[in-house]
């Protein structure tokens, strides 16, 4: 089936999917149509929902105005179960929230399984959970799939050939054809589109699986465009820096102090987290770069990385940190009544607690509000 999407530059990766939820605030039709005709993006997979009581609130709008704009159209749901039952429960609220916000019968509803939840389990019980979920989730009359990383498939739970959506990130993406026997090869979370803010999930179809079980039907505008960016978007490189060398040092430590965990060994790198105080990491490598010293934290999906401090500080560096005031959650609290009544952004407050605004947060969990 791969020789269905063939495009202009056969060498690159191709743009063909975009996956977009609330981090990526309102898109508007413009948009897709713009990523469709200059990018050559065929389909749009929208996140539904996560656990069991999260709904993104972008999700009616991004079915809507990806519809409106011609493309292809298909959800997720970020998976937090950790047993067969819950599977089930959450493959129901993700179809009955796909149903409300417009997700059309025949699309994929895929689940995406990169949560601690899972990694807590065995391969066999995550197998089992998935097999659950996706077999609930076709009583709705949507298509099922798996999305998860490299480093998990086959080896967290099994991902057969000609089926899956897999994350893996080179660090040089031109050239590369991974993950060529599954449906999908998410290749960058950080790739650019002309008339839209920040970086985005792109992904690279390798069947049609997510172009309604068809050849696709989308024809960009402008293919000149279409190959100019895909050219450029593979250029985007992540390659470490040669100036500086990565040395071997595994510790783990205690912080003591909030510390930003970044994509990259850098002040300017997108942070993944927050890390709170009290927080344990463990490290793998050190490198002094940019007049600060860097740890690298092995992460399921890759690695995070943390500042220690000027370049001539060692990791027991971290300063004892200020007196938190806190928050005990209480039953029908949300992230965004209990940042409203702290004066906070919800983006703010799941920060600083090392979540993010769609992570279930339960009654009797303690919150840092100052």
């Amino acid at each position: 089936m791969a020789a269905l999407f063939l495009g202009m530059n056969a060498s690159a990766a191709r743009m063909d999917m975009v996956d977009v939820s609330n981090n990526n605030g309102y898109m508007s039709t413009a948009e897709y149509v713009s990523m469709r005709n200059e990018f050559g993006v065929k389909a749009v997979t929208v996140k539904i929902s996560e656990g069991g009581t999260y709904k993104d609130p972008y999700a009616a709008s991004n079915i809507a105005n990806v519809q409106a704009a011609g493309l292809y159209i298909n959800g997720y749901h970020f998976a937090r179960y950790a047993t067969k039952a819950q599977a089930i429960a959450e493959a129901d609220f993700a179809g009955r929230t796909a149903k409300a916000a417009g997700l059309p019968v025949g699309a994929v509803l895929a689940t995406d399984v990169e949560s601690q939840e899972a990694n807590n389990q065995s391969k066999a019980t995550n197998d089992r959970n998935n097999a659950a979920f996706m077999n609930e989730i076709q009583k709705f009359g949507y298509r099922a799939d798996i999305y998860t990383s490299g480093s998990w498939a086959n080896n967290k739970m099994t991902i057969k050939g000609k089926t899956g959506w897999i994350a893996s990130y080179p660090y040089v993406v031109s050239g590369k054809n991974w993950y060529s026997t599954n449906h999908a090869w998410q290749w960058s979370s950080t790739a650019k589109f002309r008339i839209s803010y920040g970086g985005f999930d792109v992904s690279q179809l390798n069947s049609n699986y997510y172009t309604a079980g068809q050849k696709s039907t989308v024809k960009p505008t402008n293919k000149g465009a279409v190959k100019a960016n895909n050219r450029k978007a593979n250029k985007n490189i992540s390659k470490p820096a040669a100036s500086a060398k990565w040395v071997k040092e595994a510790k783990a430590y205690t912080l003591k102090t909030a510390v930003k965990l970044r994509t990259g060994a850098s002040t300017s790198s997108n942070a993944i987290t927050i890390l709170p105080a009290g927080t344990t990491v463990k490290t793998d490598q050190a490198i002094i770069r940019g007049g600060y010293r860097w740890v690298r934290q092995p992460r399921f999906n890759g690695y995070g990385y943390l500042v220690t401090g000027p370049a001539s500080n060692t990791l027991e560096y971290v300063k004892s940190g200020a007196t938190h005031t806190y928050y005990t959650v209480k039953s029908g609290d949300s992230w965004w009544s209990i940042a409203q009544h702290n004066g906070l952004s919800m983006t703010t407050l799941a920060s600083q607690n090392g979540k993010t605004i769609y992570t279930t947060i339960y009654p009797g969990q303690r919150l840092v509000v100052r």
